[in-house]
C-alpha cells in the first residue's frame, strides 16, 4: 500500500543526509515501515513508474534479517547493498522503520558514507520521538 501516513520532517532529513553522502548520484529516496511505503525523493529525469509495494515487500525481509544476523561471529547487521546493471539499491532498518536509496553506478566505498548517514538521521528521529 503507497500511504502518505509516515512522520512529517524525516522524509526531507533522510534526503538532505543521502544527498550529502552521494550527490548526484542520488536517484531516490524510500521510506517503509510493516505496513506502509512513501517515495520522498525521486531525481527529476526518472520516471515515477517503480513498483514502490514490491520493492518495499522485498526489503521488509530485513526487519527479520536483523533478528536472524544477531549474535554472529560477524558482529551486528549494518545495512544492505543490491547490485543492478545500472546502479545500486542500499536498504537501512532501524527499529520498526526502514529506508531504501537507489543511486546511479558509484564507487562502492560510498555506500558505508551513505548507510551511517540514513542510520545516524533514522535513529536521531526515533529519539527525538522518544
Amino acid at each position: 500500500m503507497l500511504t502518505r501516513s509516515l512522520p512529517d520532517g524525516l522524509g526531507e532529513e533522510l534526503v538532505s543526509a543521502a544527498r550529502t553522502a552521494v550527490g548526484d548520484e542520488l536517484r531516490s529516496v524510500t521510506l517503509f515501515t510493516d505496513d506502509d511505503v512513501e517515495q520522498v525523493y525521486l531525481r527529476g529525469d526518472l520516471e515515477a513508474d517503480a513498483d514502490l509495494v514490491g520493492f518495499a515487500e522485498t526489503e521488509r525481509l530485513g526487519f527479520r534479517s536483523r533478528t536472524d544476523y544477531r549474535d554472529n561471529e560477524l558482529g551486528p547487521y549494518r545495512f544492505t547493498i543490491r547490485v543492478f546493471d545500472e546502479g545500486y539499491l542500499t536498504r537501512v532498518i532501524v527499529d520498526d522503520r526502514g529506508v531504501f536509496v537507489t543511486t546511479d553506478p558509484m564507487a562502492r566505498d560510498r555506500f558505508d558514507e551513505l548507510a551511517t548517514a540514513l542510520r545516524e538521521t533514522l535513529a536521531g528521529f526515533e529519539a527525538e520521538r522518544a
